[in-house]
């Protein structure tokens, strides 16, 4: 689907004409510089590869510096590929907010928070075991049993149990964009997207 390479700007929210309360995301998106064209013949499949965000020549590869030339632009910092894009591009053309209308609805991919090494109660929600009185001191938020001891004598695969949480990939789907504001190529979509404050989303018609 056609698509953009943005960055979480922040939260915002304002009343629309019905007087109702509407919570938004603002978004940076674009304007993206269409780095590759994948074609069926040379490489499989049809693809697009758009590029996002300024980034210094002295931290760039020499490879990626030859990729970025022959799209005669600058590196850039973050790269991806759009598959089934609506309109055909050429190397070197550029894809802004435009792309986007009002009243759209769009799916925006992040990467949420890192949360780091998290127990069951903050994890997975679990109500811990038994109640803070009658002599239990440091069991209130532990998981509870994992399972029979003599029959299988193993715990089983996918058990909710404590680990590393957060720094996944979350879509957001059929959020409504609200407005576009294309002189300084912004997108702002009703609803939350995930993702920390200046990391890199997707969005996708």
């Amino acid at each position: 689907m056609s698509g953009l390479i943005g960055k979480k700007i922040g939260m915002t929210s304002f009343f629309d004409a019905s007087g109702k309360y509407i919570p938004c995301t603002v978004i940076e998106a674009g304007p993206c510089v269409v780095t590759q064209v994948k074609t069926k013949d040379h490489d499989g499949y049809e693809a697009l590869q758009l590029a996002f965000d300024e980034k210094k020549e002295k931290h760039t590869s020499m490879a990626m510096k030859g990729h970025f030339e022959k799209a005669k632009t600058t590196p850039k910092r973050k790269a991806l590929e759009f598959k089934h894009f609506e309109d055909a591009k050429n190397i070197g053309d550029v894809v802004t907010v435009e792309l986007f209308a009002e009243g759209d609805f769009v799916d925006v991919s992040g990467t949420s928070k890192g949360k780091g090494f998290q127990g069951v109660v903050k994890r997975h929600g679990f109500g811990g075991v038994g109640g803070s009185t009658h002599g239990q001191h440091d069991r209130q938020r532990a998981p509870g049993s994992l399972g029979a001891s003599s029959e299988p004598a193993r715990v089983f695969k996918g058990m909710r149990m404590a680990g590393r949480m957060g720094g996944t990939k979350i879509k957001m789907q059929n959020l409504k964009v609200v407005k576009v504001i294309a002189e300084k190529n912004l997108l702002i979509v009703k609803g939350s997207v995930a993702g920390a404050t200046g990391s890199y989303v997707t969005i996708e018609k």
